[in-house]
């Protein structure tokens, strides 16, 4: 992808005369590429796509529309971390999201400062003294000119332990107030990072004079090419880091010509680069053994009762079902806890429960302790919990669809169709099947080279 996405943007045209927004959104922690079939996305690829941009344009301004934080409890240490890695990456002023907030207002606050990555939420205020809770709206000044970038976050939001000090004002009157400010400081180009939605995101870009470029979080899938929404494009660039956007300024004297937006992905062809991917394995290693010793210090969890559903194992199954048994292991769900051994994601808990059986449920998976008994995609992960074999003979055990997809989304697994795969997970194979087609994941875990991107 890389040699393709440096001929279109030298084709834009460099110099004086053209500014490129590089944006990102909902990012959610993701620090690494992610994703089962052709893994996307991670700080590495995104910090080589900039160093390949900076080269050939040069003025690139770098913004984020929020959710950069991590989703779980659990990898509050990703907080601080991603914060420094966006500051690396040049990010010149970010959104704030819910997952910003998740772990309470000062702790948002003080490691963006010491960062140094200034946060813009023009609608979150503090109920102390009405007001804003981060920079209301920030001038930057770039490419001879001054840019104006401000954002929102959704009325509804939930602001978790900051709901006792924060409040989100309604957002469309606080964009007017931030638009005419920012216009009259001078801003040429106006910048939303937006925590809307798509519906209401757009709504208020079209209701919202002023407005020349929308940042689309909260949510929203990608989109190739970016959307107009009354005076205004509006860029979509996913979740989870998988893409970014690229918007194409033109100047044209005292004004901003057209933009043209497109989300670009950060799929295998985009190489890493060897300082961030090295900072990236550093700071995942050291989460992952500091959640090894915490689950470790937690101990083992107390045995379920016997009248109480519960997972049994493996071990239980293969005593009257060895076929099946020997069948399974001709699978990738046999080799799934190797494939997060082998990546280091053995304790991260967003990958974890789909590459194991019974993840926190009574008698199931729990720590990296009990791979030896519950590691893998086992029987029970899809027939269900052993202690329930006995109403299987009166009901029988098809596997619906939708246990599949519990694990096989439209994120992790987009190539996923079940017409495809389930014939290759039955005990009863149908004769003469073809193997599945080698995904990039596996390709690069078996030491292949990555194929080329788009």
């Amino acid at each position: 992808m890389t040699a393709a996405v440096l001929a279109l943007l030298a084709s834009c045209g460099g110099g004086d005369s053209r500014l490129l927004v590089v944006t990102s959104n909902d990012v959610s922690g993701k620090t690494s590429p992610c994703g089962c079939h052709t893994p996307k996305g991670g700080l590495a690829r995104r910090a080589a796509f900039l160093d390949s941009v900076r080269a050939v344009r040069k003025h690139v301004l770098v913004l984020d529309a929020g959710n950069f934080f991590p989703v779980t409890d659990d990898e509050r240490e990703a907080a601080p971390f991603m914060l420094a890695a966006m500051a690396r990456l040049g990010t010149q002023a970010a959104g704030v999201g819910v997952n910003e907030l998740r772990f309470g207002y000062s702790f948002a606050r003080e490691n963006a400062r010491a960062a140094g990555v200034p946060l813009v939420s023009t609608n979150v205020v503090r109920f102390a003294d009405g007001q804003p809770a981060f920079e209301a709206w920030r001038i930057i000044e770039t490419a001879g000119m001054k840019v104006g970038v401000f954002g929102l976050l959704s009325e509804d939001a939930d602001l978790g332990p900051a709901r006792d000090s924060l409040r989100i004002d309604l957002a469309e009157p606080a964009a007017r107030r931030a638009v005419a400010a920012l216009r009259a400081e001078g801003a040429r180009l106006v910048v939303l990072l937006s925590q809307l939605g798509k519906v209401a995101g757009e709504s208020l870009a079209v209701h919202v004079p002023g407005i020349d470029l929308v940042v689309g979080g909260g949510g929203v899938p990608a989109l190739p090419e970016g959307v107009r929404a009354g005076g205004a494009a509006v860029v979509y660039g996913g979740v989870q880091g998988w893409q970014v956007g690229a918007i194409d300024v033109p100047l044209q004297g005292k004004s901003v010509g057209a933009l043209t937006a497109r989300t670009l992905v950060l799929d295998p062809g985009v190489q890493n680069q060897p300082a961030m991917a090295a900072s990236v394995k550093s700071f995942e290693d050291s989460l992952n053994a500091h959640m090894r010793a915490r689950n470790a210090a937690m101990g083992a969890p107390t045995a379920p009762g016997a009248t109480v559903p519960h997972f049994l194992g493996m071990s239980n199954c293969i005593r009257c079902h060895a076929s099946e048994y020997a069948q399974w292991q001709t699978t990738a769900h046999a080799r799934a806890w190797k494939t997060l051994v082998d990546q280091h994601k053995e304790s991260t808990p967003a990958c974890v429960g789909c590459h194991v059986t019974g993840f926190g449920q009574p008698g199931g998976f729990r720590t990296a302790d009990d791979a030896a008994r519950y590691g893998n995609v086992q029987c029970e992960a899809c027939h269900g919990m052993g202690t329930g074999h006995r109403g299987w003979t009166d009901t029988g055990n098809k596997v619906a669809e939708a246990t599949c997809r519990g694990c096989h989304t439209e994120l992790t697994s987009p190539e996923f169709r079940l017409a495809l795969y389930l014939p290759h997970v039955l005990h009863d194979p149908p004769p003469g099947l073809r193997p599945l087609p080698e995904s990039p994941a596996q390709r690069l875990m078996r030491g292949g080279k990555p194929p080329h991107g788009r």
